[in-house]
């Protein structure tokens, strides 16, 4: 896909971004930063390239410096009419050409620069090869923040899309999952997330009895019965920003066990979303939601982080997780999603996106967190 970010962002939004960008490199002591294809270039330039090969294609980032895309030849007419273009230096090379030398001229000989965490170790080693004196940091570890912090366009685009998955689910209540294999439940799921304006659906989970002890189990041909517990979650991308919710719901009535299962896991989720302030650290949304699932007695069932970020995708940093202690800022995004997994029997998570506010957290999922019955 080709100019597939949303029409919100203006060539100067980009500007601003790669401006940014190359600050923060340099604060961190890189030389500058070097992106591939991939998220991090969507966000920085408005650019997808119509195919990942093994071509070449490199957004070179340094301050003092103007921005400059290297890109093959064949690629430059769609890298012209990205958004972000009129603020870059587009550089092309030719097949039979040595993109690697080309790209080497804009680098210092001796620099150590942050690299984008997908970029093809060709391409790294072809760049270590040109200059054997340059370092490379992967972008994640160099710069960890800096996607973290949404402006107010980008916060209204995964309030939109926050909005769309609960339409989804709204809809989903109303499906027939009783007798049902679980891959056509997502499926449905799948659908609905499309119909409700996702361009692209990165998983829908359908967790059915004890499958829903596996947090990321595939939907397979296990056919839902009445009497399971039902662990969903899903989402993706919409207008290029992401989606990503959970709900647990029953087929039938529950028992009294799984009753106070979710409703212990719907508090320790309401405790993590009032712990989201800012000046908190990251860790403090992770032990409010950890404290009470471990206060019940089921501390050790609860088997990984209560949050993750989100935005031009659907897992990226800040991590809600004990041992982070980055402190939370207005305009961070991310998941609290706390479960509880008990082998061979159930699974219940609930999962909302929150945003940071001036004073606190606002949810951009909204839908009811209380244990939804369905048929």
């Amino acid at each position: 896909m080709t100019g597939t970010t949303p029409a919100s962002f203006t060539a100067d939004d980009y500007k601003a971004r790669m401006e940014r960008a190359a600050r923060q490199a340099a604060d961190a002591g890189l030389a500058g930063l070097l992106v591939a294809p991939g998220p991090d270039l969507v966000w920085l330039t408005g650019y997808t390239p119509t195919a990942v090969t093994e071509r070449l294609t490199l957004l070179v980032l340094a301050a003092g410096r103007d921005p400059v895309l290297v890109v093959p030849t064949l690629e430059a007419p769609d890298a012209e009419h990205a958004a972000g273009a009129p603020a870059l230096t587009l550089r092309d090379w030719t097949d039979g050409k040595d993109p690697y030398a080309a790209t080497a001229a804009l680098l210092d000989a001796d620099g150590r620069y942050g690299i984008s965490d997908n970029t093809w170790a060709l391409h790294l080693l072809g760049l270590q090869q040109a200059l054997p004196g340059t370092s490379y940091a992967a972008l994640t570890e160099a710069l960890p923040m800096l996607r973290a912090v949404k402006d107010a366009a980008e916060l209204d685009l995964l309030a939109a899309a926050g909005a769309a998955a609960d339409a989804a689910f709204e809809e989903i209540r109303g499906v027939a999952f009783a007798g049902r294999r679980e891959a056509d439940v997502a499926a449905d799921l799948a659908a609905l997330l499309r119909r409700s304006g996702h361009s692209q659906v990165d998983f829908t989970i359908v967790a059915s009895g004890p499958n829903g002890a596996n947090p990321h189990h595939e939907a397979g041909d296990r056919v839902v019965g009445r009497g399971d517990m039902v662990v969903l979650d899903f989402g993706g991308l919409k207008d290029g920003y992401g989606s990503d919710t959970s709900r647990t719901v029953h087929v039938g009535e529950p028992t009294d066990e799984e009753r106070r299962v979710h409703d212990l896991v719907r508090e320790a989720q309401e405790a993590g979303f009032r712990a989201v302030r800012p000046g908190a650290a990251c860790q403090d949304v992770d032990r409010a939601a950890r404290a009470v699932i471990a206060g019940a007695g089921y501390g050790e069932y609860f088997i990984h982080r209560t949050g993750h970020g989100i935005g031009v995708t659907t897992h990226e940093p800040p991590y809600m997780i004990e041992g982070e202690e980055r402190p939370l800022v207005p305009g961070m995004c991310f998941s609290v999603e706390p479960g509880v997994y008990l082998p061979g029997r159930f699974g219940v998570r609930i999962e909302d996106i929150v945003a940071v506010t001036g004073d606190g957290g606002r949810r951009l999922n909204n839908t009811t967190r209380e244990m939804v019955i369905v048929d």
